[in-house]
Formats: C-alpha cells, structure tokens, sequence
C-alpha cells in the first residue's frame, strides 16, 4: 500500500507517494499560475489548483501503483477563497500575498485594533489575510460576499474537492478570528473590526479527529483510488513544514530558507503577553502552539546581491562568501530589502535596508557574506522575539542546502543546526501527522521514526562570541534607524 502527501504551495503542487515505512516512492508536480489582474492584486483560479492536485496523483498512481493507504493534505495559507452553497467559487482566490487590503490593514494597525487582536490571538493581522479582504470585499466587490456560503482557504478548498466537507484547520482558524487560549471563533476580533456579519462565513474548524475524513465518491472516481480511502487536512504549509523537519517537542525551532525566512518554536504556551509581532498557533500536537515569524527577508536578498554582484547563481555567492571572514570585517547588512518593509519580529511597512561601515577594504566576497549574516541575523532576532530558549534549530527550504549557510546560523544564533534528510519536508509533515492521527500514537513517536536528519552543525565558540556582538550592532542598527528613521529614496 502507499500513502500520498500534498503540498499545495503558491506556485507549485507537490505530491509524494510514499511506501508503508514512510520511504519516499515518487514525486510529481505542477505548477499553478498566479495572476496580478491589478497592480498588487494576486489571484489563483481556484478549478486550476484542484487539476494541479487530480494531476499529480494521477501521475503518482502510474508511477507507484497500488492501493492507496491515506491522502494528506497541506496546502499555501492565508488569502480568501470563497464558495457557494455548492461549494464552488464565487471568483478568484485572493492569496497570502494580495496587497489590495493594505489600505484597510494599515487603518485598523494606526487605530490599535491590531495589537488589541492580538491579545487574544496571538497574531498579527496582515492584508493578507481573510479579515481585511472579506471587508475589502464587501467595500468593492459585494457580490461576491453576497454570494458566497463561506471563506475558505487553499487546503480548506482542496480538502472539500477530496471529501465534500467544508473546513478549515484550527492552524488557519487561529490567524486572524481564533481565540488562542479557549479555541474556536473570537467574537471579540470580529465586533472589534465591524464584522460580525462575516460570521456566517466562517467554516467549521478540525483538530484531532475530526480532520479525518472519508474520500468522497465522485474525487475517488476521478483519482482512481477506492472511495472512503481516508483523507487527513494538516496544518498549514509552515506547520507541516516544521512537523517534516522533525519539530515535535517543546523546545525545538524551523527555521524555512525561502522566498521569505519562516522562523518557527514550538511552545508549550501561546506566551500572548510577549510584543504584539508574529503568529501564535495550534501546531497540530495537542498543548502545543507554534510562535511563527515569516519575515519579508528572504532567498530573494540572495538573489538580489547575485544581480549586484554579477553572479549567475547562488552558488556562485556562497563560494565567494567563502573568501571574507566571519564578521566581514565591520560589513553589516540590514535585509530589509522588501518594498512591504518588514513584518516580523517588528511591523513596520516603511523598514528599508542598508549596508553599514562599508570601507575601501571592502570587496565583493565581504558584501556576499554580508547577504547570509545579515539574514542569520533577522533568523536570531526572530528567535529572541519568541521569547522560548530552543534547544535546536531545524532547517529546511531550498537554502538549507548550502553548508556554509548551515555553519553562519549555527554560529550566529549558537544553537545546534540539524537539516532534514527530505526534501519534501510540507508533505512529509503532513504524513506524519495523518498517521498519528489514524493510529493513536503520539505525532513527536511518529515523527521520531519517520523524519531522517544529518549530522548537526554546531556553532564554533569563538565565532558565536563574535556573533554575538555582531548581533548588538545589528539590533543597534535597527533600533537608531526607527521609528521614521529609514532611509528613504
């Protein structure tokens, strides 16, 4: 028998086909197109991304034949995704990304209903997210509010393609209308934002059992595979994504090297007293939440210092970063290169970044090593914000691949640095939760068994020490620089 594992991500649907003992069997993927119909809009085709998912598993069961074990699901968070009485869209996915709520964001954000939110979520609100788009929505494009039976997201839409049950995941219930501490809907956040008429909206939340169900008759016909096969929707891809590198116990830190840097800890308390910035949310293992913060600064600084330098690839920057030495002589970056500013551990949408203490013995190997402190940094300001001493840091992403990467961050935020052997990590993560889910282990059991690591990487003491008045500098730097200090062109 196999098992298959989704990952809907932004632009990419990955599914992996899995033996009994976990061992990866076959990978297919698809891309899925995101469209920007007005300048900062993002919008998925909701139909698109369901092929996306009925493709790839059809692929897999040429591929890996056999009868399928389970389904589970991990899918891109955040965004708008609204259906009707039938469960069919009433238009376009707004996603993660849509920037088209800024205006509504950053009115709620200057009247300190965000930090007031946050008390009991445990979240910072965003434009991204369902509140401000449902209220954009009802502001400009009615219809669709009017229409729509309830606010999904993509691993709730995909979940209802594969089952017919309409759900969300306590992860993404929690971020922007969860109560962090009760559970469930907070009333509060919705009268505090003037949508109490959004209530009916909201989808029923799964934890635990009941994100376990039954592979409904008509997606069981179109995958080919037998129909009450169960299906399991785990959190979402963040979540899962730490769950894959191994992150099951209190105390353990993901750190995700992409497009931006997700620093996550699991935390045996939602710690809603620490500064209002970042994520506080159910992680899928009962008594636990996950103290997320995904920064603006990401894979994409390395590919801009590439544009800067005139390198082909990030390869090419890792091997001249080789050549400075650890602290790049005085070199410092500030990433905050995203023109959204940044947004954790600080909200701040007019953050901008430099280079400081630039000297004349400073050449092209100092500014490429500049490019991975700096975000090692932002990693370990992350850490320190959590509030939560982590024992280890996992890492995964596209980044994690790079040793010498691996070996900054060891040194700069002194905790060992373990990679996971598995590239597939979201999938992986929902794998695992999805058997313990189905069999009654406890998931860090599951997790133990089925998530291979390398050896870790450990921090050098005398560059920690250095690093860690390099930090200083950096929190320093910062600090002068706000608020309304940023350079602006």
């Amino acid at each position: 028998m196999i098992s298959i594992g989704i990952d809907a991500g932004t632009s990419m649907v990955k599914s992996v086909a899995y033996d009994e003992d976990g061992t990866e069997l076959a990978v297919a993927s698809r891309p899925t197109r995101v469209r920007h119909p007005e300048p900062g809009w993002a919008e998925q085709d909701m139909a698109e991304v369901w092929q996306a998912v009925t493709t790839t598993i059809t692929e897999l069961r040429e591929r890996a034949p056999g009868p399928v074990r389970l389904i589970a699901l991990t899918a891109q968070g955040d965004g708008c995704w609204l259906v009707d009485e039938q469960g069919q869209p009433t238009g376009p996915a707004a996603l993660w990304n849509d920037a088209r709520a800024v205006p509504i964001a950053s009115r709620w954000a200057d009247a300190g209903l965000l930090d007031q939110i946050f008390r009991i979520t445990g979240s910072t609100g965003f434009a991204g997210l369902p509140h401000a788009q449902l209220a954009w929505f009802a502001a400009h494009q009615p219809q669709r509010v009017e229409s729509a039976s309830a606010v999904l997201t993509c691993g709730g839409w995909l979940f209802h393609q594969l089952t017919g049950r309409i759900a969300i995941d306590a992860s993404e219930a929690a971020n922007p209308f969860g109560d962090a501490r009760a559970g469930g809907y907070a009333a509060e956040v919705l009268e505090l934002l003037d949508l109490g008429w959004a209530r009916r909206l909201l989808p029923e939340i799964v934890d635990g059992a009941s994100r376990v169900a039954e592979l409904d008759p008509a997606a069981a016909e179109q995958l080919g595979v037998a129909t009450a096969t169960p299906v399991v929707l785990a959190p979402y891809d963040i979540l899962s994504t730490a769950l894959g590198a191994g992150v099951a116990e209190p105390g353990q830190a993901c750190t995700i090297l992409g497009t931006t840097i997700c620093t996550e800890v699991l935390s045996a308390e939602p710690r809603l007293d620490r500064a209002p910035v970042g994520m506080t949310l159910p992680s899928g293992i009962p008594g636990n939440w996950m103290l997320a913060y995904a920064t603006l600064a990401g894979t994409e600084i390395v590919d801009w210092t590439c544009r800067l330098l005139g390198l082909p690839n990030p390869e090419d920057l890792t091997d001249l970063a080789e050549h400075a030495e650890p602290g790049c002589d005085g070199l410092l970056l500030l990433p905050y290169l995203s023109p959204g500013g940044e947004r954790a551990p600080f909200y701040d949408p007019a953050a901008r970044g430099t280079l400081l203490g630039m000297n004349l013995a400073h050449g092209p190997a100092e500014i490429a090593r500049a490019c991975l402190e700096g975000l090692a940094l932002a990693i370990q300001d992350c850490l320190i914000a959590s509030e939560v001493q982590p024992t280890e840091l996992r890492l995964t992403g596209g980044g994690s691949a790079n040793p010498l990467w691996r070996q900054i961050i060891a040194d700069l935020t002194g905790l060992p640095v373990v990679r996971s052997t598995d590239r597939q990590a979201g999938a992986r993560g929902a794998l695992v939760l999805a058997i313990a889910e189905l069999t009654g282990q406890p998931v860090s059991e599951v997790a133990a068994r089925m998530v291979g690591t390398e050896e870790a990487v450990r921090p050098r003491a005398e560059q920690h020490r250095l690093a860690t008045e390099q930090f200083e500098r950096f929190r320093a730097a910062r600090d002068a620089l706000r608020p309304g200090g940023w350079f602006h062109p």
